[in-house]
């Protein structure tokens, strides 16, 4: 199964592809999806929905997840986070994927072992999962983070039946 896992913001989203087989998982891409700031938000989602279709297109992913919000001291910030997550979503959707959706402290858990991990720890347990993996930065290992979470999640509902 290729999973997409997307770590959505509005500035940058990213993205992550791993192949499961029961426990084992392989890395088939990762990176950085960008909009300009110097745009207008409706033009920033429209781009961002555009290229998350032809990501689906390019990959043609079996399942995907979507990191949850974790909410900013700052509510607009907040606000443009969550209009991108929901460009995900739909994007996600419109592939005709389910969706998987995990909270920020469950991805932590899931790949570090521990719901307070830093980044640069889940960074580093994505590249152990994924050896010989070049990870473009960290909104891709957590995207990464995400799709191994789902992994996980998969296997354990096959196993329960």
């Amino acid at each position: 199964m290729l999973i997409l896992g997307l770590d959505p913001g509005l500035g940058t989203t990213g993205w992550g592809l791993v192949h499961a087989e029961g426990n084992r998982l392989a890395h088939r891409g990762n990176g950085r999806l960008k909009t300009d700031t110097s745009q207008p938000l409706p033009r920033r989602l429209a781009h961002l929905d555009a290229m998350l279709a032809a990501l689906l297109a390019d990959h043609a992913p079996n399942a995907g997840a979507c990191e949850e919000i974790f909410v900013n001291a700052n509510p607009q910030t907040t606000l443009k986070l969550a209009q991108a997550r929901g460009v995900a979503l739909c994007a996600l959707a419109r592939g005709g994927l389910i969706v998987g959706e995990y909270a920020p402290r469950l991805v932590k858990q899931a790949v570090v072992g521990t719901g307070a991990a830093e980044k640069a720890q889940v960074h580093a347990m994505v590249a152990r999962l994924l050896p010989g993996t070049k990870i473009d930065g960290a909104d891709a290992a957590d995207a990464l983070a995400v799709a191994i979470t789902h992994a996980h999640h998969l296997a354990t509902a096959r196993r329960l039946g």
